[in-house]
């Protein structure tokens, strides 16, 4: 989600590694052994959980997470937690990470401290206050002063314990310190709006201007005003605390006026009595990249110089705008990610892989080694599969792949790892039963590859074919490299990374998919000496059980399949596709505005056909009816419903032709993912609603524009969806802004490559080592793409400076959008505003 500021959008992501814990403190009592997971929080927001590790303090996750942040936030914070064997959850200790240091730790993996986990620290929302001095004239003559203190509002207050009930507690620090003053409790709310105004006595004069008064320096640090807010309760353990601000009486200066956001802070000395040595460490890469996207016009020189990389006249492809990132980039895949996308987006993808595949065929002296190392035109395969491929690995291996983690059969062929409760010839036989069906599901699944794969992998094989004329498998090892070593192998390893499983495997089963794996891979390989594959012994004697001429002609038929280019159509499968499944709360139609029977948990489920729920997940697998049931082409728009309508966050509406469905998701996040993948699935429709209500109807009316009629026609545009014949959530221009920035981070190379277009162009002897990382087929041409490149570079440099300075310029520290205490936005504006361009 893109946060608009004025014609600039921002976007927030995060990738995360989540790699092991160690030292966690031992559980008191005789089993000192702790099921700890680990939870992933923007400030309290939960919004990934890892699975339980069992019976220890040293818990290696080994998880990735990625998510577009959709909100602001102010801390990545990292919770480990204990189930005990009562299933009560207890903290043990918390990674907080200010967004203003997540660049120290970019793409690093770094251990951190744990930290006790306190009530006191856990704070989000902000307040906004107004502050008026005033001067009373006592009937002696003398000069009093007045404080007058606003609570005008907040926002964003944590819920605690599924409630908020919040009241401000305002009071005057200082030598004598003034009692505390309350606001009335807002029920049902964590955006309470007060509007009330508290008075306090002031003795001493607040105006620290040296002309009328001589204070004290220490003696004006003093004097503060402390507002917290509380969570009212009606338990015998007292009110919560959510947070409070300490604003000092200097900020209201001559005029003796202020008037602020500010973000609420931790109670000071709120944290636990706990050494942090005490609490372990954890292990974690994190990667947040924040995009800053112009309007689309900003971008147009360098996306024509990107999408002209596909052009066929573009000879060679060496001397290409996308081949040079490739060439500059540290890791092709940082060249790989954007420049797919891009292409993708602009229906050039073909071309683009063709071109460069080409070009990398033409280099290979060896058909043994094609398409073997970690090349641009490798990883941009890879990426092309991930994205097209998806729903194809979906249809393919999920139901095999939930089968064998489910069930947990053992499947270990290495003697040496048996346990003694286990039979070998047992475990063989259920090893070759999970690869004989894999196998064939693979193997039967041609007509489900999508076209574009397809496309590719003709390319790939004529490419292959015409320069190794004499090999006649190069045809298929060609291709085989990809859609086995490259997609299906990799999936069946690691299927949490594809989106198969929510979660890595526990170790045993993680054990029979790296077996599994292994065999495909080699099945698929059509290797002279498959047996030779394998380093292990147990492994070369299972392989003899797939030694029959049935499996190579079974790849040999599938890769001819697949590398037709533009034969199939997916339309035309009927097999239903699981898209999406989980627990969320939806209200019941029909009911009063509140209640708790309103709102109910039930398991959703979404396949290309339909989209469903059930009272539980056990109801549903077991094939019990759906408590209901709506067909795609029955959702006329996706769409997120205000938090005033129920006061509940998260919450979002399937539209269909009769009435709304209103669901609850989880946090911000999963909320954001079911908008998307909802509407998407439904884009095609022809029914699709052009308007919406965005809040519900209510009590006869629609709460947004007061209309009666519950047909009444949305007030509201609708987001919308993507055009039909656009497949992917591709943002063009956000993936030339994330080209440019690698463009611009490795500018020092750009300039180095130039001048090793100087250097061959004078002297065409033996290439000098400086320069003998580069791909130059052609320096003249290259130097010229260069010149471009550098050109385009510098000029959206020069709008993203300006932008940045008049950004600083207009900014209002005590804003709504800018509160006092956020240190990261303040952090990112000092840092900004003055930023230098390059010159050649």
């Amino acid at each position: 989600m893109a946060v608009e500021e004025e014609g600039l959008r921002v976007f927030q992501s995060v990738k995360i590694k989540i790699g092991e814990a160690k030292n966690i403190p031992p559980y008191p009592g005789p089993n000192k052994m702790r099921d700890c997971y680990c939870t992933v929080n923007l400030d309290q927001e939960e919004v990934f959980r890892t699975k339980i590790i069992e019976k220890s303090l040293c818990p290696f996750y080994g998880e990735d997470f990625y998510c577009e942040i959709p909100r602001s936030f102010r801390h990545l914070s990292f919770y480990i937690f204990d189930r005990d064997v009562f299933r009560r959850d207890s903290s043990i200790g918390k990674v907080a990470v200010k967004k203003e240091d997540l660049q120290k730790y970019h793409g690093k993996d770094t251990w951190f401290q744990l930290q006790p986990v306190s009530a006191d620290s856990e704070v989000q929302g902000k307040v906004h206050l107004e502050l008026r001095l005033s001067e009373v004239i006592t009937d002696s003559g003398a000069i009093n002063h007045k404080l007058a203190t606003r609570v005008l509002e907040c926002q964003g207050l944590p819920i605690v314990n599924g409630q908020c009930d919040p009241y401000a507690a305002v009071s005057l620090l200082g030598p004598s310190r003034s009692e505390a003053k309350k606001t009335k409790v807002k029920r049902k709310t964590n955006n309470p709006q007060y509007e009330e105004v508290f008075y306090f006595e002031v003795t001493r004069p607040l105006s620290y201007t040296k002309r009328q008064f001589d204070v004290e320096e220490e003696d004006v640090d003093k004097l503060a005003l402390r507002v917290d807010l509380w969570n009212a309760s009606n338990l015998k353990f007292g009110d919560e605390f959510l947070g409070g601000v300490r604003v000092p009486l200097r900020v209201l200066g001559q005029a003796g006026v202020h008037d602020a956001w500010y973000f609420l802070q931790p109670r000071e000395n709120g944290g636990k009595s706990v050494k942090v040595e005490e609490l372990g460490s954890l292990r974690l890469n994190i990667v947040y990249t924040e995009d800053h996207v112009f309007p689309s016009e900003h971008y147009t020189p360098l996306r024509e110089l990107l999408l002209h990389s596909a052009n066929v006249e573009v000879c060679p492809v060496s001397a290409s705008t996308a081949h040079t990132l490739g060439e500059v980039c540290r890791e092709k895949q940082e060249a790989a990610i954007p420049l797919v996308r891009l292409f993708l987006h602009y229906g050039k993808i073909v071309p683009f892989i063709s071109a460069i595949a080409h070009a990398e065929v033409n280099r290979t002296q060896d058909p043994n080694t094609i398409f073997r190392g970690n090349s641009l035109t490798s990883k941009c395969i890879d990426e092309t599969m991930k994205l097209a491929g998806m729903h194809y690995l979906q249809v393919t291996l999920k139901p095999i792949i939930d089968e064998i983690c489910t069930d947990h059969k053992p499947c270990e062929i290495d003697p040496v790892k048996l346990k003694e409760s286990e039979n070998l010839e047992t475990n063989r036989e259920n090893l070759r039963q999970y690869v004989d069906r894999i196998f064939n599901v693979i193997t039967t699944s041609g007509v489900r590859c999508p076209t574009v794969m397809c496309d590719i992998f003709f390319s790939l094989r004529e490419s292959a074919a015409t320069r190794f004329q004499v090999d006649q498998d190069v045809r298929y090892t060609a291709v085989s490299s990809f859609i086995f070593l490259r997609f299906f192998a990799p999936a069946i390893l690691s299927p949490n990374l594809f989106h198969l499983r929510p979660h890595h495997p526990d170790p045993a089963t993680s054990r029979t998919l790296t077996l599994i794996s292994k065999t495909i891979q080699t099945l698929g390989s059509l290797a002279k000496s498959k047996s030779a594959n394998f380093k292990e012994s147990y492994m070369a004697a299972f392989y003899e059980y797939f030694n029959e001429q049935k499996y190579a002609d079974a790849v040999k038929n599938f890769l001819d399949l697949i590398s037709t280019s533009g034969k199939w159509d997916q339309k035309s499968i009927e097999t239903p596709i699981m898209l999406k499944e989980g627990f969320m709360i939806k209200r019941a139609q029909g009911r009063n505005r509140f209640g708790m029977k309103n709102f109910k948990k039930r398991w959703f489920r979404l396949t290309n056909h339909e989209f469903t729920y059930h009272k539980t997940k056990a109801l549903q697998t077991s094939g019990e009816s759906a408590l209901c049931s709506i067909p795609i082409e029955n959702i006329l728009a996706v769409e997120r419903l205000e938090e005033e309508s129920f006061k509940m966050k998260n919450m979002f509406q399937v539209i269909q032709p009769e009435r709304a469905l209103y669901i609850q998701a989880n946090n911000c996040v999963e909320a954001r993912d079911w908008i998307d993948i909802l509407t998407k699935v439904s884009q095609c429709n022809r029914k699709r609603l052009s308007t919406y209500h965005p809040s519900a109807y209510l009590n006869g009316h629609w709460l947004c524009c007061k209309l009666s009629a519950d047909t009444a026609p949305g007030c509201t545009p609708c987001t919308g969806g993507l055009p039909a014949n656009i497949q992917l959530d591709v943002d063009g221009d956000r993936e030339t802004e994330r080209i440019y920035s690698l463009f611009s981070t490795y500018m020092t190379k750009l300039i180095k490559m130039q001048e090793a277009c100087g250097s061959k162009s004078v002297y065409d002897g033996p290439e000098q080592e400086e320069y003998s990382s580069f791909v130059i087929d052609d320096p003249q041409e290259t130097y010229k793409t260069l010149k471009l490149i550098v050109s385009a570079v510098q000029t959206l440099e020069q709008q993203h400076t300006k932008y940045k300075r008049d950004k600083f310029k207009k900014t209002k520290i005590g804003s709504q959008e800018h509160p006092i205490g956020d240190k990261s936005f303040q952090c990112y504006i000092r840092q900004q505003s003055e930023s230098s361009t390059y010159s050649i």
